[in-house]
């Protein structure tokens, strides 16, 4: 009798330690290395004038972190797509492949297995829905690039919200065959197109099923950065007060969604450092919103943070840091890129040297704010003299831009001078963060894989 009563005393204190999971929020930072949380805390720290260290993003305090491996079924670097099947559904498999195992096998994903349970289900980024990491929560196609066929998956997968930069390739199949509009697909099969958050509150929010997408969504493929962001665009915070709304109407079981912020990845792809810090602090007001809900359901919620994977292996400093000098930056590369362009075309193709310098102190500092050495400016001058000078169109491509060259020097002049340095334009092999809070949040306290992450979830969850 004593063992039986032993033995039920430690089952409910398990229970009591690791709980269940009613709400789950698992946000993934596309592309969000631990370095880059890492210059992101610094850069706060620097700007706040308390001292090293004296500021924190909300998610790095949370009670539970870790790390994770990444890589794929047939890489030492995962993409998106390998790294999201593995997120989803804790299978490994080949790079380019979504929701499939390496022999073409559909695999389960936590998302799916919450639906069955019952559970509303919610998946969103800021970049395309029918994107990799998004696409991996409910698609099975063998081809990332797959995007038509990704959203019929989509369609087929009945969960109740999804939020986004609208849809790649809205009209053709793989093959580059003509389909019927996605847009008029998804309305057919019962959901809300809601066009920008106004209209979301003003009549998305009756609904039962609700797809989110930006104002422009016939135009946008990817929300803008938020170090561009203008009043009306559609933010990641946003996103998730709709799909909190969305997924607790008329729900006495429960909810899981997943949140991406995929446009930190965009932003690495590119180097552009002052940029994915932003994306990075964006990314930490999204959770803050989960994280005001989990405090009014601390017993019954879980919230987990990770990443796909790294890119651009960015290194924190060569010595003391001047990172404060990114405050400066006001726009993306990819901005720049425009207004440089526009300048070139109002100056019938010929501006001067210090009205393209002028340009360059209004939007990245540089000269005004940011001290500027002689050896910089040369290299700004030089990328002058190598293309409007000489009525020559020069770009610097990365996976999702091409950049006019001086825009790039410029980003890379401001990187040097905050003494921030880049491995690679591409994905590295480095260790994905774990943060979590709530329920169950004591099963991510050690070193593991990615594929352990899902299935720590639904075992938390009860999938």
């Amino acid at each position: 009798m004593k063992k039986y009563f032993l033995f039920l005393l430690v089952f409910a204190c398990l229970q009591t330690v690791c709980g269940q999971a009613k709400y789950v929020f698992y946000f993934i930072g596309d592309g969000m290395g631990v370095n880059q949380i890492n210059a992101t805390e610094v850069y706060l720290s620097a700007l706040k004038g308390g001292g090293r260290g004296s500021a924190s993003l909300l998610f790095t305090s949370f009670p539970s972190a870790t790390m994770a491996t990444t890589y794929s079924a047939n890489s030492d670097v995962t993409d998106s797509a390998a790294s999201g099947t593995a997120l989803s559904s804790g299978t490994k498999t080949n790079n380019g492949y979504i929701g499939l195992t390496p022999d073409f096998e559909p695999v389960e994903t936590i998302a799916e297995k919450a639906k069955k349970a019952g559970k509303k289900v919610g998946v969103a980024s800021t970049v395309p829905i029918n994107h990799a990491t998004p696409a991996a929560f409910y698609g099975h196609q063998k081809d990332r690039n797959m995007y038509y066929e990704i959203a019929q998956d989509l369609i087929k997968s009945g969960f109740d919200f999804f939020g986004g930069a609208s849809f790649y390739n809205r009209n053709f199949l793989y093959d580059k065959s003509a389909a019927p509009d996605i847009f008029p697909l998804i309305e057919q099969a019962g959901y809300k197109l809601a066009k920008g958050y106004a209209d979301f509150k003003a009549d998305g929010g009756k609904s039962s099923k609700v797809i989110l997408l930006p104002e422009q969504w016939d135009e946008a493929d990817h929300i803008p950065y938020a170090i561009d962001r203008k009043p009306n665009d559609l933010t990641l915070k946003q996103i998730t007060e709709a799909a909190i709304e969305t997924l607790m109407k008329d729900n006495k079981k429960g909810f899981f969604v997943m949140l991406e912020g995929g446009k930190i990845d965009w932003g690495a792809h590119g180097n552009d450092a002052a940029t994915v810090i932003r994306e990075i602090i964006d990314f930490d007001e999204a959770i803050a919103v989960a994280y005001e809900f989990y405090k009014k359901h601390p017993k019954e919620t879980l919230i987990v943070i990770t990443a796909d994977h790294d890119t651009g292996g960015i290194t924190v400093g060569r010595g003391n840091l001047n990172i404060s000098c990114l405050q400066y930056q006001k726009q993306s590369q990819d901005e720049l890129t425009k207004e440089l362009n526009a300048l070139v075309k109002s100056k019938s193709g010929k501006p001067s040297w210090e009205e393209v310098k002028s340009l360059l102190s209004a939007r990245m500092g540089l000269w005004n704010e940011v001290p500027v050495s002689w050896e910089n400016e040369k290299i700004l001058r030089d990328a002058y003299e190598a293309t409007i000078a000489r009525n020559r169109n020069i770009t610097n491509e990365n996976m999702y831009s091409s950049n006019s060259l001086i825009a790039s020097k410029a980003k890379e002049v401001l990187n040097d001078i905050s003494r921030l340095g880049w491995a690679t334009g591409s994905h590295s092999g480095g260790y994905a963060p774990v943060f979590s809070i709530g329920a169950g949040h004591e099963l991510f306290t050690h070193k593991m894989d990615n594929t352990d992450i899902p299935k720590k979830i639904a075992k938390v969850a009860k999938y």
